[in-house]
């Protein structure tokens, strides 16, 4: 189940970038669920990981790779398992499959990043990974991204990906990416994978710097179920093979089109992660404006976002407004003036004056709420800063799915 037609868009071939795969069998025979990501010399590597406190073993390994070199060569990524709360010998088996990667390639353990997607807790079959190795960097080609995007799925129903061209004094600068998840899906970060690649020359700390404002335009924006993962990551890699000038600084000009792409396409994957979410039947966008900073702002549309009450009503079409309300009140904004607030579900106004809006009818609200895709919108009319995220409703379907996930 998600929303809308499935879709697999252009994808731009990075140059500098290769995509293997192979299947290990870690959990389904017969899948493919090994990848690998093999980059030119010249490639800069940013990211963004989740903030759990029991964050994976690879996630630890890849901080620490990304902290020893500035020079990464390769991602070895598997589906299935987490190696997650594994200890000592999970950490152990992530090194190990780093290591073996690293000599087939020749380059140091430490170029080589690691990732895990799946079940918490158990072992990492690190053998049947490791013995994988050499098809997945056989099947390394520039235009396999469809075939990795698959990889890394665990309970996602269909591939994402979302390429951008953008143009910069004559030369063209692409950026392309592919993303995960569909449950345990919540900012800091929202269980997500995304590995996104452009051809741009980027100095380290521009990359990072576009790496964390595109994960926070995006990634950082969506919640499905309000759990954070133990394994998310976002990755953003510049192979440095465009002809375009280098990205030094964000006072280059080439800094906030290469950030705009990013963000497009970091947006594009989060909101397919909304529209793919499990069990998911509506993806919402929620809009609030008029905060005093930022953070209320927030603070309001996750309210919103993670009710379970509202969430439900979505999942049954029920535009039972009372319910976005009361999140809104219990949002913790200080000395909110209810009276001052304004909601609409897309354009039509149901609340203004501390109370239902004068010419809302219920049939306009329901045609809303039997709608795949709509929005949610709050004026707080207390400022000038306003924030969206995505969310998806909470259907029999998702905890089917959530029950039945270790069967």
């Amino acid at each position: 189940m998600a929303v809308g037609e499935a879709f697999w868009p252009l994808m731009h071939e990075i140059s500098g970038v290769r995509l293997g795969v192979a299947s290990a069998g870690i959990k389904y025979p017969d899948r493919k669920d090994v990848a690998v990501l093999l980059l030119a010399e010249t490639a800069t590597v940013a990211g963004v990981f989740t903030q759990n406190g029991f964050c994976a073993a690879p996630v630890k390994v890849c901080k620490q790779h990304l902290g020893t070199t500035a020079n990464s060569r390769a991602l070895i990524i598997n589906s299935g398992n987490a190696n997650a709360c594994t200890g000592e010998l999970g950490h152990a088996a992530a090194l190990r499959t780093c290591s073996a990667l690293a000599s087939k390639i020749a380059v140091e353990t430490t170029q080589v990043l690691p990732f895990s997607t799946g079940v918490i807790g158990e072992p990492l079959p690190e053998n049947k990974i490791i013995a994988v190795l050499d098809d997945a960097i056989h099947s390394a080609s520039e235009d396999h991204w469809a075939l990795f995007a698959r990889a890394i799925m665990t309970t996602d129903t269909r591939p994402k990906g979302a390429s951008k061209v953008a143009e910069w004094k004559g030369q063209k600068i692409h950026v392309t990416g592919v993303a995960k998840g569909a449950g345990m899906i919540k900012p800091n970060m929202a269980t997500m994978l995304a590995y996104v690649a452009t051809d741009a020359a980027v100095s380290p700390e521009a990359l990072q710097e576009i790496s964390l404002a595109a994960a926070n335009a995006s990634f950082n924006r969506i919640s499905i179920d309000g759990d954070t993962s133990t394994n998310d990551s976002c990755m953003l890699i510049a192979s440095g093979m465009s002809q375009a000038e280098k990205i030094n600084d964000s006072t280059d000009e080439g800094y906030a089109l290469l950030l705009e792409a990013c963000i497009e396409v970091y947006q594009s994957l989060a909101k397919q992660i909304v529209m793919d979410g499990e069990g998911a039947t509506k993806c919402v966008k929620i809009s609030v404006r008029g905060g005093k900073h930022v953070q209320e702002c927030l603070d309001v549309g996750y309210a919103i976002a993670h009710s379970p009450l509202i969430k439900t009503a979505m999942f049954a079409c029920d535009p039972n407004w009372g319910r976005i309300v009361a999140a809104i009140g219990y949002a913790g904004i200080d000395g909110l003036n209810a009276d001052r607030v304004k909601v609409w579900l897309d354009d039509v106004l149901i609340v203004a004056d501390g109370g239902r809006a004068p010419n809302y009818q219920e049939e306009n609200g329901q045609a809303i709420f039997d709608k795949a895709e709509f929005s949610i919108n709050i004026d707080l009319q207390r400022g000038e800063y306003s924030e969206h995220l995505w969310t998806s409703d909470l259907s029999h379907e998702y905890v089917r799915i959530n029950a039945e996930y270790r069967s």
